[in-house]
C-alpha cells in the first residue's frame, strides 16, 4: 500500500456526502440551521472535478508531510496508550445523539479514569444525563447522574464492571421491556442479562452477551426482523439476533446498518443497503453475513455511510450525493456498496465520519452540510478532511478541506478523535481532551456557550 497526501483519489472524491435527512418538508425544517456559521455552498462545495493537487504543501507550521510518499506494508498495531499525567483524565471519548437522526445538536461524552462518565453540549434529548430538572445545554463537562464502575461508553449508554447496561437521552431503553422510543434524562438501567458490549443506534441498540447477540428497538431497517414479518413501524423488545456459526463476537458498532466484530478478525453486518459493506440484492437485508473487509480494527457508521480501519488503512462507502464546484446542484446519488481505500499521509488506527444534511430548494436537492471525516494516524497526529466552514478540521481555517490537513495546536498525540457536523474532540495520550469548530450547544467544553474556536481547546473535566 503506498500513502502520499492525496486523502482520496478522484474516483473517491473530495467528499463521500451522504444523505440522512428525508425529504418532506416536515425534514426541510429539522434540517434548518441554526449554527453560529453561515454557509457558503457556491465557493467551499466541491467534487470530484475539483482541481486537486498533489502539492507539497504544509501540514503544521511550516512543517512539511510528515510522510509525503513512502511503502508499507500490514500495519497490525492500535491508538497509542493513555497515560494519565495529572487526574482527571478520561480513557474514552464518544460523541451523543440527538432525538431523531435529523436533529443536528451536538454533544460529546467521556469515561473518567474513576469509573464515571461525564458529558456536555447540546442536551434537548436528554443527552447529558443530568437529571429531569437539568434540560439546558452546557458548555461544561459534568458528571452523568448516577453512573459508577463504567468501563465502556457508546453515545449515551454506558456499560458496568458487572455487566449492567444503562442508557439515558433519547433512544429506545426498554420501558416496560418494550423497544419504544422515550427520553430519559438521567440513566436508565436495562432489564437485559450482563453484557460484554453495548452499542447505540438513533432507533436501536444492541448488546452482546453470553448467549449470543441482543438487539431491540425500531425496524426501520430490518435490524431487528425481516420487514414481512415485523414491519418498519414495529418497536420491538430484546430479541437475539440469528448470527451464523462463528467465532466470540469482540465488539457491536449500530447504525444504518449494524456490525458484529467477531475475534478471527471477521465482521457481520445486517440491516440498510448502503452501508452494508458488502454485496446483496435486498433493502433492506435482515441477515448477517460477512462483510467485504477483513480484520477490521475499527468501524465509524452514521445513517448510511460507514468507515473502517483494517491494517493501518482506511476505507469508507455508503450512499453518495456529489456536490459541484461553484454550484448548489448535485449529482445524481451513486451507492458505494464496498469498502473503498482512503489513501492517507501515514498509516491509520481510527476515521470518524458525520453524515450530510440536504434541503428542498426549488424542487432541487441541495446539500446544506456536507460530510466530513477524521483520523488518527499511528503516529497520533490527527487529519481532517471534507466540510469545514466553522473550523472543524482544526487547521486553522474555514477552508473547505478538499485533502487531508493536520490539526494544529494538540500539546501531545491522540489516541482517539471523534467528529460531528460542525465540531470535533480529539482524546490524547495524556488523558486530556481537546475540541474545536462550532461552540452553538456548548459543545467544545471550554466552558463558553456559542464561543466557536478554529483551534483546539482543552475541555475542563471535573
Amino acid at each position: 500500500m503506498r500513502f502520499t497526501r492525496r486523502l482520496l483519489d478522484r474516483h473517491l472524491s473530495a467528499a463521500l456526502a451522504i444523505v440522512t435527512c428525508s425529504v418532506t418538508a416536515g425534514a426541510v425544517a429539522s434540517c434548518s440551521s441554526d449554527g453560529d456559521d453561515e454557509i457558503d455552498l457556491h465557493v467551499s462545495d466541491a467534487g470530484p472535478d475539483a482541481p486537486m493537487t498533489d502539492d507539497a504543501s504544509t501540514l503544521d507550521d511550516g512543517a512539511s508531510d510528515p510522510v509525503e510518499s513512502r511503502d508499507a506494508g500490514w500495519f497490525d498495531g492500535g491508538p497509542l496508550p493513555i497515560s494519565c499525567v495529572s487526574p482527571p483524565c478520561a480513557t474514552s471519548l464518544v460523541t451523543t445523539l440527538g432525538a431523531i437522526d435529523a436533529d443536528r445538536s451536538e454533544g460529546f461524552c467521556a469515561l473518567l479514569g474513576d469509573g464515571t462518565a461525564v458529558c456536555w453540549g447540546a442536551n434537548g434529548a436528554g443527552q447529558l444525563g443530568r437529571g429531569q430538572t437539568d434540560t439546558e445545554d452546557s458548555p461544561t463537562a459534568a458528571r452523568v447522574a448516577g453512573l459508577t464502575d463504567i468501563v465502556q461508553l457508546d453515545h449515551t449508554c454506558a456499560l458496568s464492571k458487572s455487566g449492567a447496561a444503562s442508557c439515558w437521552g433519547t433512544g429506545p431503553y426498554l420501558r416496560d421491556d418494550a423497544g419504544a422510543v422515550t427520553t430519559e434524562r438521567e440513566p436508565v438501567k436495562l432489564p437485559i442479562p450482563p453484557a460484554k458490549r453495548v452499542s447505540k443506534g438513533p432507533e436501536v441498540t444492541c448488546a452482546s452477551v453470553d448467549d449470543g447477540l441482543l438487539c431491540w428497538g425500531k425496524n426501520t431497517f430490518a435490524q431487528l426482523a425481516p420487514i414481512d414479518s415485523a414491519p418498519s413501524w414495529a418497536e420491538l423488545a430484546p430479541r437475539a439476533m440469528p448470527l451464523p456459526p462463528g467465532a466470540p463476537i469482540r465488539d457491536v458498532v449500530v447504525g444504518g446498518a449494524s456490525f458484529a466484530l467477531r475475534e478471527d478478525g471477521s465482521t457481520l453486518s445486517w440491516g440498510a443497503n448502503p452501508p452494508l459493506a458488502r454485496i446483496t440484492s435486498l433493502f433492506p437485508d435482515p441477515h448477517p453475513r460477512a462483510i467485504a473487509l477483513g480484520h477490521v480494527s475499527s468501524i465509524d457508521v452514521t445513517s448510511n455511510s460507514a468507515c473502517a480501519t483494517a491494517g493501518g488503512i482506511g476505507y469508507c462507502w455508503g450512499a453518495s450525493y456529489e456536490v459541484v464546484s461553484g454550484s448548489q446542484t448535485n449529482r445524481p446519488r451513486l451507492d458505494r456498496a464496498l469498502p473503498q481505500p482512503v489513501v492517507a499521509p501515514e498509516p491509520l488506527v481510527g476515521i470518524a465520519t458525520t453524515r450530510i444534511i440536504i434541503k428542498l430548494v426549488d424542487a432541487m436537492l441541495v446539500v446544506e452540510r456536507p460530510q466530513r471525516w477524521c483520523a488518527v494516524a499511528a503516529s497520533g497526529a490527527v487529519y481532517c478532511w471534507g466540510y469545514n466552514a466553522s473550523g472543524q478540521a482544526g487547521d486553522g481555517t474555514k477552508d473547505h478541506a478538499f485533502e487531508a490537513v493536520m490539526v494544529k495546536g494538540l500539546p501531545a498525540p491522540a489516541a482517539q478523535v471523534r467528529t460531528m457536523l460542525d465540531s470535533t474532540c480529539a482524546l490524547l495520550t495524556t488523558g486530556k481532551i481537546y475540541c474545536w469548530g462550532s461552540n452553538y450547544y456548548g459543545q467544545l467544553g471550554s466552558g463558553k456557550l456559542k464561543v466557536p474556536s478554529l483551534v483546539p481547546q482543552e475541555v475542563v473535566l471535573p
